[in-house]
């Protein structure tokens, strides 16, 4: 739903955001020249003396800063966690195969319409028509009859299969 521009006396509709705070988790919505306008006078660092600005600016960068102790410890705590919990379960993920494997009759079919593994049903059919044209024994002409058409049963089937996986 769009709201009403809240800069006073505008009719305009609010499709434009900008910070009511510097949380930056509450918002005022005004049209695109009033935001322009309003972003343009908004002091992110208003208020705050040039020490307070560096040390929410370091915070910002480096994270907490060491005199806060213990939010410095809780990091570095998460920080542990969070690696032995990759280190640990890295036996897990070495175990798992690389990506799931499809049927083989699937990857035979795929072969069959010159189809990488990570084609979809759009780009099997794309395969089949512009295959079926080729090898259809009534339009294939450099080919003999009896190839074309072994060539065309092949792909008829290996397009039923992909048919039939894509469904499922």
């Amino acid at each position: 739903m769009i709201k009403k521009c809240e800069y006073p006396g505008c009719e305009k509709a609010g499709t434009c955001r900008a910070p009511k705070s510097r949380s930056l988790n509450e918002y005022h919505n005004f049209c695109q020249l009033h935001a322009a306008e309003y972003n343009k006078n908004w002091n992110y660092y208003q208020n705050m003396t040039a020490e307070e600005i560096e040390t929410d600016w370091e915070r910002q960068t480096f994270g907490t800063p060491l005199k806060d102790k213990k939010q410095a410890d809780a990091e570095t705590s998460d920080y542990l966690n969070f690696l032995n919990d990759f280190i640990t379960g890295r036996n897990k993920f070495d175990q798992m195969p690389s990506r799931p494997t499809a049927p083989a009759l699937v990857i035979k079919a795929l072969k069959s319409l010159d189809l990488p593994l990570t084609a979809g049903r759009a780009d099997a059919r794309a395969a089949y028509r512009r295959l079926a044209k080729l090898y259809h024994p009534d339009t294939a002409k450099k080919l003999n009859s009896r190839s074309a058409s072994a060539k065309f049963a092949e792909i008829s089937e290996a397009y039923k299969v992909l048919e039939k996986h894509f469904k499922s």
